[in-house]
């Protein structure tokens, strides 16, 4: 956690001045967000390129945030990385390698343990860059509120339903706004000063989750956000934000890492609430 820290510092500081930044820094400022694991390899062409912009911007986001160039913030990421990354065997490029090296076809296996490795290396993100503060915060929240909304539409939609059959172990009142009928809105109309939002969204974002939020946050209701970065739409509007990155592999992306962090969030919390958590059900009744 420590070797990271000034990159969640950077990261922060970078959250914190998005709004007033021009659109090719806010560019930037997304790719470094969306990259960081990889940054301290990249050349400021290949950045500048990716980006669509000319390297000298790269050189004045920098300098924005307090650097004299490019390279000295690029050194942030490469204490940060070298120790971890030599220390963590890389498991996903064992198995690509692997993979690179068949002449036949992949075989199932070959593309599951691609995918564990994929969903390995989320977990392995996961663990270095939790924010405990935003933790603690988020399960403080949760522990005050008198009824739970949770959101999350498409891929966020498995994740969402889990938080809330998680929650219905507590005596909390819990409702999935499952926008049955597209009635997303409707159903967060009663909603009150003294609950909580529970909104799940990565890229692209959907507008119904942000719609659901703003209605939670003009009735005076808390927001818990779990999202896939800083600069993501909803993060600057949350009381307490939980950000993961998932492993991909095949251009799918993995669910794994979410639903961990959830899952923890919930075992949190019923620790504070003092529940005994390996007996959450009716003896004698199916337990799945």
């Amino acid at each position: 956690m420590a070797a990271t820290a000034p990159i969640e510092q950077l990261m922060q500081h970078i959250a914190a001045e998005y709004d007033n930044l021009s659109r090719q820094l806010k560019v930037i400022a997304q790719y470094i967000e969306k990259h960081r694991a990889s940054l301290m390899l990249e050349r400021i062409s290949d950045i500048a390129t990716a980006c669509d912009v000319q390297p000298s911007a790269i050189v004045r986001f920098a300098q924005r945030f307090g650097y004299t160039g490019f390279s000295e913030m690029q050194d942030v990421f490469r204490q940060a990385y070298t120790d971890q990354a030599g220390a963590t065997p890389d498991y996903q490029q064992r198995i690509r390698k692997l993979i690179s090296t068949r002449d036949s076809a992949l075989s199932a296996g070959d593309l599951t343990r691609e995918f564990v490795g994929a969903s390995r290396a989320g977990l392995d993100d996961l663990a270095a860059g939790l924010d405990d503060a935003q933790l603690e915060a988020a399960v403080n929240l949760l522990l005050k509120a008198d009824n739970i909304y949770v959101i999350g539409v498409r891929r966020s939609f498995p994740i969402a339903s889990y938080i809330a059959y998680a929650l219905e172990h507590t005596d909390k009142r819990v409702h999935l706004i499952s926008g049955l009928g597209g009635m997303h809105r409707e159903q967060m109309r009663s909603v009150r000063e003294r609950d909580v939002a529970i909104a799940i969204s990565f890229s692209p974002y959907g507008k119904e989750t942000q719609q659901c939020i703003k209605a939670a946050q003009d009735k005076g209701a808390k927001v818990l956000v779990i999202t896939d970065s800083k600069l993501a739409p909803l993060a600057r509007a949350a009381d307490a934000l939980l950000t993961v990155t998932e492993g991909s592999a095949f251009a799918f992306r993995s669910l794994t890492s979410t639903i961990c962090l959830c899952q923890a969030l919930f075992i949190a919390l019923a620790y504070k609430l003092e529940l005994d958590i390996e007996e959450i059900h009716t003896p004698g009744e199916h337990d799945d």
